[in-house]
């Protein structure tokens, strides 16, 4: 059964409940709704990976122990396909090695039947904020990745080397070109990256290395 509190709407914060306890789940929704929290519910991992891909903020309360896909099954999943939402861990069944587990995977937190409605609505609003920074990181990143495609090889090169710190004289030794050759490809680099200072091109450049793989 799915007990859906409001209609999605992408933009807005979504918790998303995922529990095979029924009463349980309702109640959670009502006490998220209480709070004005725009929710959806799913009685499965398995019902909610059926559903598409959420592109927004928000974050997910789960179950650990569920018929099927567990809670942490799902987490790994979520992980494989690169969600960035967070995960906070409602148990009555919890224990050390599984905390550290869920927590090591970049669980937002892990809270144990019973609690109180106050804890659980704090962790919500540290998740929330938590995904809200992730997706402005990840937006940053892409306008990066943007700017750069712009760059020729050449200018990769150099904004390579001015990132290290070196002066345009430096470079040119470096490289094998023209102190004046440094310069042309140094003003195109800071122009097409929409950076006015080495400090701010060292960050857009620290951006980019979150796109390489590990």
């Amino acid at each position: 059964m799915l007990d859906t509190a409001k209609p999605s709407v992408t933009s807005d914060p979504t918790i998303f409940v995922i529990d095979d306890n029924e009463d349980f789940r309702v109640a959670l929704v009502a006490l998220l709704s209480s709070m004005n929290m725009l929710t959806k519910s799913f009685e499965s991992a398995r019902q909610f990976l059926a559903q598409p891909v959420h592109d927004g903020p928000g974050c997910i309360l789960l179950d650990v122990r569920m018929p099927g896909l567990s809670g942490l099954d799902l987490q790994d999943q979520l992980e494989r396909i690169g969600s960035r939402i967070p995960i906070i861990f409602i148990t009555g069944h919890g224990d050390i090695p599984m905390t550290v587990r869920a927590l090591k995977a970049g669980a937002s937190d892990f809270i144990e039947k019973p609690f109180r409605e106050q804890a659980l609505l704090d962790a919500v609003t540290t998740a929330l904020a938590r995904s809200e920074e992730s997706r402005k990181s990840a937006s940053e990143v892409e306008v990066a990745r943007a700017l750069a495609a712009t760059l020729t090889p050449r200018e990769r090169e150099v904004m390579a080397v001015v990132c290290k710190g070196l002066m345009n004289k430096q470079i040119a030794y470096a490289l094998g070109i023209q102190e004046i050759t440094v310069k042309i490809h140094r003003g195109n680099v800071m122009r097409k990256m929409q950076v006015r200072s080495v400090a701010e091109l060292i960050r857009r450049s620290d951006l980019l290395t979150q796109l390489e793989p590990a």
